[in-house]
């Protein structure tokens, strides 16, 4: 089984945001047949154009020659029908970070995908896996967590989470396909909520808004303590803006729900962001202003 997984070269990505689209870039890069499923047309060619402009970016700072990009971009087609993924061999699950959404994609996916040997991964960032495979029905031991990390074309991680219905081949096909195919670096996860980055990155950023809530310290200096006295590339406040607080806060909960732990309760400036669509970046404002 497992080397016949290896053959694959037909991909399936579902949902076209930052992630989504990440993901199909790399899989174009890597020279993978790509399909990408978005809701709508629109959506669909707004995925393209964000992948389009990502590796005209890569073009511009000489981190891809321009006949790689050309490669890319056509080995790439975006559409809204769910039945062009039927043919995939794998197909990545991208969609917003909403159990129910993510639970009926899988579902949809389990129906109309015709290879015997199909793998189907999530890239969510806490929901279990096992409710996925569950979702699934008879392909439960074809699911497993792939987690990329955001900006995916550069951040080389990708946590690997199988549920306790995934076949142990499909687990050791996955690291192979994670290193040989993509080129990047995989660990294994528990499937529990957070996996294992999430479980200890998000109880530090919500340390750092809750020390800005409390009015110890200022944003800047908040995210300059942490840059240039430990030497992270971000700071707390700057990454949650980057990740989006709506994610923070969606995965925070759920960590909550799980552990009922404190350090994993959204603090109330979080939620009142989020409920104001204060979201970080993608917004323009968030924990900071962005104009």
């Amino acid at each position: 089984m497992t080397d016949a997984i290896g053959e694959i070269d037909r991909v399936g990505v579902v949902g076209g945001g930052i992630m989504g689209s990440g993901i199909a870039e790399v899989c174009a890069r890597a020279g993978l047949d790509v399909v990408l499923v978005e809701v709508d047309e629109d959506a669909a060619e707004a995925a393209r154009a964000r992948i389009l402009a990502s590796l005209d970016r890569a073009v511009e700072r000489n981190k891809l020659e321009a006949e790689a990009r050309e490669r890319a971009a056509s080995s790439l087609r975006t559409g809204s029908e769910f039945d062009l993924l039927a043919d995939r061999q794998l197909v990545i699950e991208a969609v917003v970070e909403d159990k129910a959404a993510k639970l009926d994609v899988f579902a949809r996916l389990a129906a109309i995908t015709e290879a015997a040997d199909v793998v189907l991964a999530s890239n969510t960032s806490s929901i279990p896996i096992v409710e996925l495979g569950t979702a699934a029905g008879e392909k439960a031991d074809r699911v497993l967590g792939l987690h990329f990390f955001n900006p995916v074309p550069v951040l080389s991680l990708v946590e690997i989470i199988p549920s306790l219905l995934t076949d142990p081949e499909v687990v050791e096909w996955a690291r192979a396909f994670v290193t040989g195919a993509l080129g990047k670096d995989p660990i294994v996860a528990p499937d529990r909520a957070g996996f294992t980055v999430n479980a200890l990155l998000i109880p530090y950023l919500l340390a750092g808004i809750r020390m800005f809530e409390q009015g110890l310290a200022t944003a800047e200096d908040i995210d300059d303590g942490m840059v240039k006295g430990c030497a992270h590339p971000m700071g707390p406040l700057a990454l949650a803006d980057l990740i989006g607080l709506d994610t923070v806060m969606s995965v925070a909960e759920t960590l909550y729900a799980e552990h009922r732990e404190q350090l994993y309760a959204p603090p109330p400036l979080l939620q009142r962001l989020v409920a104001a669509g204060l979201l970080g970046r993608k917004t323009g404002r968030g924990l900071y202003s962005y104009d």
